[in-house]
This record gives C-alpha cells, sequence and structure tokens, in this order.
C-alpha cells in the first residue's frame, strides 16, 4: 500500500495525518515531508496515525527524529492514535515514554490531557483501543 500524507492546522499546531503504510520504502518521504514542515517554520506539530495501517522500525526511527527536530527548534510533536497495533508497537519499543500519545485529536486542540512524558497520554490513548493502563484486555 502507498502512503498519503495530508497537512492542515489545527489550534495553531501542523497537522500530517498519514495513512497507509510506514516502512522502508516509504519512511523516506515522511521524513521528507516532516523535515519541510520544520523548515517552513511549523514547529508545533500533530502526527496523525489513525489511518496507517503498518509501521515497522523505520517508521518508528522516522518519528524519533522528527521528534528530535522539533525539540531543537523550541517546538513540540505529538502523535494521535487509538489503533492498538500501532499503540502496542510504542509500548513493546517504550516509545509511549517518549513521545506524547492522544487517543484522539481532539484532546491535542482541547488540552483534555496533561503535558509531559507521554505516559498518561499513552494510557488514556490504550483505554480508548479497549486496553487497561499495563496493556492486558478490559473485561467484557
Amino acid at each position: 500500500m502507498d502512503l498519503t500524507l495530508k497537512t492542515h492546522t489545527e489550534a495553531n499546531r501542523t497537522v500530517l495525518e498519514v495513512a497507509g503504510e510506514v516502512d522502508v520504502y516509504t519512511g523516506p518521504t515522511l521524513r521528507d515531508r516532516i523535515s519541510d514542515l520544520l523548515d517552513s517554520g511549523a514547529h508545533d506539530l500533530v502526527v496523525d496515525l489513525g489511518k496507517v495501517d503498518f509501521i515497522d522500525s523505520t517508521g518508528l526511527g522516522v518519528l524519533v527524529g522528527a521528534l528530535n527536530g522539533a525539540k531543537d527548534l523550541g517546538g513540540s510533536l505529538q502523535l494521535v492514535c487509538a489503533q492498538e497495533r500501532v499503540l502496542k508497537l510504542l509500548r513493546i519499543t517504550g516509545l509511549d515514554q517518549v513521545f506524547t500519545v492522544r487517543a484522539s485529536l481532539a484532546e491535542v486542540t482541547d488540552g483534555e490531557a496533561t503535558d509531559g512524558d507521554g505516559a498518561e497520554a499513552s494510557n488514556e490513548a490504550g483505554a480508548a483501543a479497549g486496553q487497561t493502563a499495563d496493556g492486558g484486555s478490559e473485561p467484557s
């Protein structure tokens, strides 16, 4: 599957909607788009992974590089994702402690969740996906 990238602005933040697969083949396209956004002055980024079907280590590396790039410019990068398969990968790799992860774009724009190391926000995203804070499933 191809990678589709769409950009818009919400609440003074640039939102990059990512759809498709983020892997060794499409990762450079995502990296280039984020670099272009940072270079153009968009330093507060939100990467919406809600329509990502697959992400591998290359894609995760692109996101980490983007986070570092945004921080170097005095900005921020938040992820939006409620998909359990992506959240699980973030937990396994420990990146849920590195990124601020929101369950929805509304949480970012409304400021409902607190900023910080990402742990609280990622737990909220996990809960939105039917998971408990420790990664187990909630009883039915």
